[in-house]
């Protein structure tokens, strides 16, 4: 009988498991956990519903192996020990392919070892040792994949709350400082034209940058619409220039920009598209630091825009230029900020059917281009 056969060769079962397993690429040998809780404890159980069905005790036997329809209560000691198998699997670094493939190798030894040593078996007992491999699959798969969702469920909330406590750190700065400017400036002792006035300046255009880049990303979200509209590159060039000269006049930067073609027309999300060339200017002001200099420039041909932003600041190693679109990545000496406004301006970029790209050699400042279709004037517009 089939559980006979279980019992004498199962030295031999464990071991050809064990071979099929090492034998996989980039797998490494199993460990103890893998060794006590796998395979023996499977075959453990098959043993026991095998004996229990040979005598007669259907009741018994389900209760260690669960019905052939499954049992999604996991009321069965089987599925209870599959899914506990499947959950550690997932912590020890493995796919789900590897979950399905470790019962697949037990069934695989028995057949081709029964083969070996001219063993046959009733047809009943193949129907359970299927339905016991069935359901040690299911319970174990499912298992597995409940706890990804949790893993990949907490990942997200740590994301999301590091990002938050992030931005929340740097509102509160900007606020806190504001706050004693302003309760300075109220006391009568300095003016709105001083150097207390021109913190109270930094710590508003600190606090319209945070919530300029937080609106852009909610904006730039799966599902979010566009807000497309046609319109003059030059006069969108003239919005820019306010708030960015605000910035530059605050930093001690100079700041240049060249003369726009008015006949250059664009069809995009305007907010989107300013949020992200001001955030390229900040950066750029940022990094150019006192005494530097920011230009602001387009260039076009029959098909394509380009907006070109270049700095004097230290510029970018290949590796830092290649990296610095990535969420929280700052380059240089300079860490403030959140290391949000490269990533969230490519995303709006690219929202708009655009490319977002930067040129840099160490020592010669960055440039970054917006590059985005074209919009032709139709007769009438």
């Amino acid at each position: 009988m089939m559980h006979d056969f279980l019992i004498a060769n199962r030295a031999e079962l464990e071991r050809r498991c064990r071979d099929k397993v090492s034998a996989r690429p980039q797998r490494s040998p199993p460990n103890k956990r893998q060794l006590e809780q796998g395979i023996p404890l499977f075959l453990d159980q098959l043993i026991r519903t095998l004996q229990a069905e040979s005598q007669g005790a259907i009741a018994q036997a389900m209760a260690v192996s669960g019905p052939s329809s499954g049992d999604p209560g996991r009321h069965a000691e089987l599925g209870v020990s599959a899914a506990m198998h499947g959950a550690d699997l997932l912590t020890l670094g493995y796919s789900i392919n590897e979950v399905v493939h470790n019962y697949g190798d037990l069934c695989q030894a028995v057949s081709d070892l029964s083969i070996d040593l001219n063993q046959k078996f009733e047809i009943s007992e193949f129907r359970t040792l299927n339905r016991c491999l069935d359901n040690g699959i299911a319970d174990a798969v499912t298992a597995f994949s409940e706890q990804r969702d949790f893993v990949i469920a907490d990942e997200q909330a740590l994301e999301t709350n590091e990002r938050l406590g992030f931005f929340a750190h740097e509102l509160r700065n900007h606020l806190n400082t504001a706050m004693l400017a302003l309760t300075a400036i109220k006391s009568g002792n300095v003016g709105l034209t001083g150097s207390t006035g021109g913190v109270l300046d930094r710590s508003l255009v600190g606090l319209q940058r945070l919530i300029d880049r937080s609106l852009a990303e909610v904006r730039i979200g799966p599902g979010m619409p566009l807000h497309r509209s046609v319109f003059s590159l030059a006069n969108f060039i003239g919005e820019v220039k306010y708030s960015a000269s605000l910035e530059a006049e605050i930093l001690n930067c100079s700041f240049h920009i060249e003369q726009t073609p008015s006949i250059l027309m664009i069809d995009a999300d305007k907010d989107l598209l300013f949020s992200a060339l001001g955030n390229l200017l900040q950066n750029a002001f940022k990094f150019s630091g006192k005494d530097g200099a920011v230009t602001l420039s387009v260039d076009a041909d029959a098909e394509r825009i380009r907006i070109h932003v270049k700095d004097s600041g230290p510029g970018l190693s290949e590796e830092a230029a290649r990296d610095m679109f990535l969420p929280f990545t700052q380059s240089g000496t300079n860490k403030s900020g959140l290391g949000l406004g490269l990533s969230i301006a490519r995303r709006s970029v690219e929202a708009n059917g655009g490319l977002l790209t930067v040129q840099s050699k160490l020592g010669e400042g960055c440039m970054f281009t917006i590059d985005l279709p074209r919009r032709s004037v139709q007769p009438g517009e």
